[in-house]
């Protein structure tokens, strides 16, 4: 979870964009361009903290399942604009953590059970104003679902490339 990158961030007082590159995979030009259309918050003095890290990580856990436009708006539902922390209802990283714990129990779950796992899981979550629970419920269970289904469409599509080599 976020914790493990925590102290890496910290010990560097922010990342490069190579190393958030090297972290997750991504290729510079998307961080960039995620961060040009408001889904990520500008980087401080060439740096990508804490918060930011966070969002690309989330970002790149939906973007083979979901429309780059439809994750934004949804973190947006969530935390409002990337660039501003006062609308924000829980941190990118608490939020990064609770997608994790709840993709980590539900494999072999029915999607209606997926709602009761985001309800334990965030059974801790302290709402900073009215509805702010319920929003971050249903925004984890959407972003919990979407994912999965990118791993059945990763999966099927691994299986067509497969059926498409042995023809």
């Amino acid at each position: 979870m976020f914790s493990k990158i925590r102290p890496l961030i910290r010990a560097t007082d922010g990342l490069t964009l190579s190393q958030v590159c090297a972290i997750t995979g991504l290729e510079g030009s998307s961080i960039q361009n995620w961060v040009k259309r408001g889904f990520v918050s500008r980087p401080e003095q060439k740096k990508y903290r804490e918060r930011q890290l966070a969002r690309i990580l989330l970002i790149s856990s939906l973007r083979d399942c979901m429309p780059l436009d439809r994750i934004g708006a949804l973190m947006g539902m969530v935390n409002g604009d990337a660039n501003d922390t006062d609308d924000d209802i829980i941190s990118e990283e608490q939020m990064y953590d609770y997608l994790c714990a709840v993709i980590g129990r539900t494999e072999n779950l029915p999607p209606d059970g997926i709602g009761q796992i985001v309800a334990e899981i965030t059974s801790d979550y302290t709402p900073l104003r009215e509805n702010a629970a319920s929003v971050l419920r249903q925004a984890l269970t959407v972003m919990a679902l979407a994912y999965i289904a990118g791993g059945y469409k990763r999966e099927a599509d691994s299986l067509f490339d497969s059926m498409k080599e042995n023809l």
